[in-house]
């Protein structure tokens, strides 16, 4: 029956054009955001990925560049020119050593230690700096420095010029002889210096450069501890002309403190190591590679963007942008930023470079020395927010990470453009609905009336279609018969639907799909036996010392955020999880659905962990550490419980995987014989020997370290 109404306060035409009104107002705001949303979505995509290739790029460049300098001195250290020169040098300083060194030539070199090379010493370690401590040790460094650096004709920066000291020594006429070449090794392959060290004395015996350290011992103070004298150590221990050592950049005292990196090779003959052929690096190629010869834009980093590399002391070991574009704002914001100290920025100054002198320490670059890789938002020099992608670089004998960003600003300066340029569109859309439902508002009256006959014949029969109830005019009557005929059923059908949704959900979070199917089908006692699965037990170490002086909120969060991260790698892996309990988590594979593969997968899902934990640590700034222990064997599965369901495993496989956890290493993966013979050919597994598990005695173990 139809229900009677009262006059409406306003008409029909009034009111639908009200409701094309505002289903065009908002059609236009959700078209419009959904757009917006998308573009800044993809955009974000597209920055990300560009970031990506030009970090991998430059991660490339500079591993390249190290490659082949390592070839370049290790090609320079095998020729017989340069094991001839070494002779030569070596004996020369041999002989010098043995002859009485004049006061006049004492005098001269003393003098100009006192008066040229300890104020800049002084300067750097402070007035209690003592010159007997840097002074030359040995006849060969007195005559040395006397005719090569302090008579040498050519100010200091163009020593390398001469070549001849002219006192008609055995070390002048080798010098004159073999230095062009070296000079022009040194400039054709863009090395600051080349130098070649006697590993008897430690001795300097030549130098391209001519700086303090010629003739001077690496051995002794006080130079011993530099990273040149520890690139030549490491090279001249073995007899391997393949060998080369790679000091990473550290100040360096003859060159005034500046950053110096060196590269060493040993000097070979007849299977002993004769010499140490060693290169110093130009910080300017490093930073050529690293900015692109200064090409930023042309690189695709737009006004913002740039690459660094920084070390594990996290000091940056190539210079910023904004150092080569705007060297007075680069400073200002030094300055401003309050992190770098005052004398840092005198020597950013004095040495024309940041290098050693920046300090970064932020999630990328904590990231990119932790050996991962990864994208995200982080904090710029002057405070502004920039798009970020790290990674690790990998040299040998250095810990470097690269960093490639831009602004956030500018990256997504094309989304606000996009925002004005929906603004006006959506601002003209709702003019044109406007216009639109005017119109409509007077010319549909009519039909919608006859709607109303239509709509009440309907109800006797059809359930199919759905009216909204709106207003209490003719639609309203509409609605109003409609509704009372197939409302009801419409909203228990909806409430069920519903239910059985959630009961769905609830029993697949608890559950795997093939069990829960047959727990729907009516099956009551579900027990399986399966011939070959593998098992994982993972737990964190010493947790519960960690956990103890932690608030619940944050142990609940530090736990859920970490098994949330195993959960995804497991549904990626295709394994299935089991349970959790406290700071443990159990996973399996090969059931309910047999898989051939199900130790590897097994093995990965243990890797995952271990590095997914170690991230996590990281990012929470927490000491926490995995251990995880694996067993392949037969099991028996099935469910148990009525109001409360647990699908679980029971076996001596399970036991056995347990106690490889519990008697397992930190950060390692400790498996038995089944999972060492199934994947020994793929995996580095290292024997760990017989190990006392309780209810089974001795049991061989073998350990996959990461």
């Amino acid at each position: 029956m139809i229900s009677s109404f009262s006059p409406s306060r306003f008409g029909l035409s009034t009111k639908l054009f009200a409701v094309l009104l505002l289903l065009g107002a908002i059609a236009v705001l959700i078209s419009g955001g959904l757009g917006y949303v998308s573009a800044r979505d993809a955009l974000e995509r597209s920055i990300y990925n560009q970031l990506i290739a030009a970090r991998e790029t430059k991660t490339h460049q500079v591993e390249n560049y190290l490659r082949s300098i390592s070839n370049e001195i290790q090609l320079l250290a095998n020729t017989a020119m340069v094991v001839e020169a070494m002779h030569g040098f070596r004996d020369a300083v041999d002989e010098l050593d043995r002859t009485k060194v004049p006061d006049d030539v004492r005098s001269r070199v003393e003098s100009w230690y006192d008066n040229n090379f300890m104020p800049m010493i002084r300067r750097q370690l402070g007035s209690q700096a003592d010159v007997k401590d840097y002074l030359p040790t040995g006849s060969a460094s007195y005559f040395l420095q006397d005719r090569y650096i302090i008579a040498n004709p050519n100010r200091t920066g163009q020593r390398r010029a001469l070549a001849d000291a002219g006192d008609g020594s055995t070390y002048s006429r080798l010098h004159s002889h073999f230095h062009p070449l070296l000079r022009h090794a040194a400039a054709t392959l863009n090395f600051f210096d080349f130098m070649m060290i006697d590993p008897r004395t430690g001795r300097i015996v030549y130098s391209v450069t001519k700086e303090a350290d010629f003739a001077s011992s690496v051995t002794a103070r006080p130079y011993r501890h530099s990273n040149l004298a520890a690139a030549a150590a490491a090279c001249h221990e073995s007899a391997d002309s393949s060998k080369t050592c790679l000091g990473d950049f550290a100040d360096y005292l003859p060159a005034d403190g500046a950053p110096a990196a060196f590269m060493a090779a040993p000097l070979i003959e007849e299977g002993m190591v004769i010499g140490v052929l060693v290169a110093r690096l130009s910080i300017t190629e490093l930073d050529n590679i690293v900015t692109g010869g200064r090409q930023w834009s042309r690189e695709g980093f737009g006004a913002t963007g740039e690459a660094y590399l920084v070390g594990p002391d996290f000091l940056i070991r190539s210079a910023p942008r904004l150092f080569f574009e705007n060297r007075d704002q680069y400073f200002d914001e030094l300055e401003r930023g309050g992190t770098t100290p005052k004398n840092d920025i005198e020597d950013t100054h004095r040495y024309g470079s940041p290098v050693l002198q920046q300090h970064v320490d932020n999630k990328a670059t904590r990231a990119a020395l932790g050996g991962l890789e990864g994208i995200g938002t982080i904090g710029g020099m002057g405070g502004q927010l920039t798009l970020a992608s790290w990674g690790p670089v990998s040299v040998p004998g250095v810990q470097w990470g690269m960093i490639a960003k831009i602004d956030e600003a500018e990256a997504f300066a094309p989304v606000h453009r996009l925002e004005r340029r929906l603004t006006i569109v959506g601002a003209i859309a709702l003019m044109v609905v406007l216009l639109t439902g005017a119109w409509l508002s007077r010319s549909l009256l009519g039909p919608l009336r006859e709607l109303t006959a239509g709509v009440q014949r309907f109800a006797a029969g059809d359930y199919a279609a759905q009216v909204r109830v709106r207003t209490r005019d003719e639609i309203g009557q509409l609605c109003s018969t409609f509704n009372g005929m197939v409302g009801e059923l419409r909203e228990k059908s909806i409430v069920i639907e519903s239910k059985n949704r959630e009961n769905e959900q609830l029993l697949l979070n608890v559950l795997p799909a093939p069990i829960a199917s047959r727990l729907r089908g009516g099956e009551q006692n579900i027990a399986d036996g399966f011939d070959n699965i593998t098992v994982a037990f993972a737990d964190l170490v010493d947790f519960t010392h960690l956990s103890a002086g932690m608030p619940p909120a944050q142990l609940v969060s530090l736990l859920n955020g970490l098994f949330s991260r195993f959960d995804e790698a497991a549904l990626e892996l295709g394994v299935e999880k089991i349970k959790t309990v406290g700071d443990a988590y159990m996973v399996v594979c090969g059931l309910p659905a047999p898989v051939s593969d199900h130790a590897r997968r097994i093995l990965r899902m243990a890797i995952r962990m271990v590095y997914i934990t170690r991230e996590h640590a990281l990012e929470n700034r927490v000491a926490m550490k995995l251990r995880v222990g694996v067993n392949s064997g037969p099991v028996v599965a099935g469910v148990i419980g009525k109001s409360k369901y647990i699908y679980d495993l029971w076996g001596d496989t399970v036991n056995v995987a347990s106690r490889m956890e519990s008697t397992g290493m930190p950060d390692a993966i400790q498996v038995t014989r089944p999972v060492y013979e199934a994947l020994k050919d793929e995996f580095d597994l290292e024997p760990r020997g017989p190990i006392e598990v309780k209810g089974k005695g001795s049991v061989e173990a073998w350990i996959l370290k990461l």
